[in-house]
């Protein structure tokens, strides 16, 4: 009876084992599924692409692109597929390696399936000695009113080059300071000026155009506006 008794107490304590184990392995696996849903990869949820940047003619400049996860990750995208909006202005390998073929601004897209992202790529001319912008008095009505602009490079040796859209524009007052009556576009031919509710008769604006080329050196041209009736 001792014997029976304890083998019967053997057999209890080997079931009572199991099924501790099993209730372990129950507990980690969901755990395990709480936490990482079965192990499923985290899902690209946005995608960061540049570097934005101004190249020389025949310059080049590599992209890169930083994926975000819906798990809150990041990192390095390798499989992107790279394109540009204007590939007569920069284009782009199948690397991400972007290439200065004419001065211009031109976006560049990585993608990932259905994701993307963006970089603005400007090419510079090389050989500019200066920049005019036309024309360089003008009168422009108050409330509304508007006038339009443009910017031409002068290159050594070559025809002049409208560089309108890839200049920065500015408005400065008498004193010198930013124009806060006046609105300006930026990234398009031609520059267009308009007056606010602000602008007083006889007042006079100066408008600023600046080029940087692609030697590094930023040249600038000015046009005065007249506000009238």
């Amino acid at each position: 009876m001792p014997l029976l008794k304890g083998i019967v107490t053997m057999l209890s304590r080997n079931k009572k084992l199991k099924i501790a184990g099993a209730i372990g392995t129950l507990v980690l696996v969901a755990a395990a599924v709480g936490c990482n849903g079965f192990f499923v990869d985290p899902v690209l949820t946005s995608m960061t692409v540049g570097p934005t940047a101004t190249i020389n003619e025949n310059g080049t400049v590599q992209e890169s692109a930083v994926g975000t996860y819906n798990d809150g990750s990041q990192k390095s995208l390798s499989n992107v597929t790279w394109s540009s909006d204007t590939p007569d202005v920069a284009s782009i390998a199948a690397s991400g390696l972007v290439t200065g073929i004419s001065p211009g601004t031109s976006t560049i897209t990585g993608a990932s399936g259905t994701v993307s992202g963006t970089a603005t790529i400007t090419v510079a001319l090389q050989n500019v000695t200066s920049i005019k912008v036309s024309p360089n008095t003008a009168t422009i009505p108050t409330n509304g009113g508007t006038k339009s602009f443009t910017a031409q490079a002068q290159v050594a040796g070559g025809a002049p080059v409208d560089v309108t859209a890839t200049a920065t524009w500015t408005a400065s007052d008498t004193s010198g300071n930013p124009a806060t009556d006046v609105t300006l576009t930026q990234g398009v031919t031609p520059e267009t000026v308009t007056t606010t509710s602000s602008a007083t008769v006889g007042e006079t604006i100066t408008l600023t155009a600046s080029y940087l080329s692609g030697t590094g050196v930023t040249y600038t041209s000015t046009a005065t506006l007249t506000v009238t009736q």
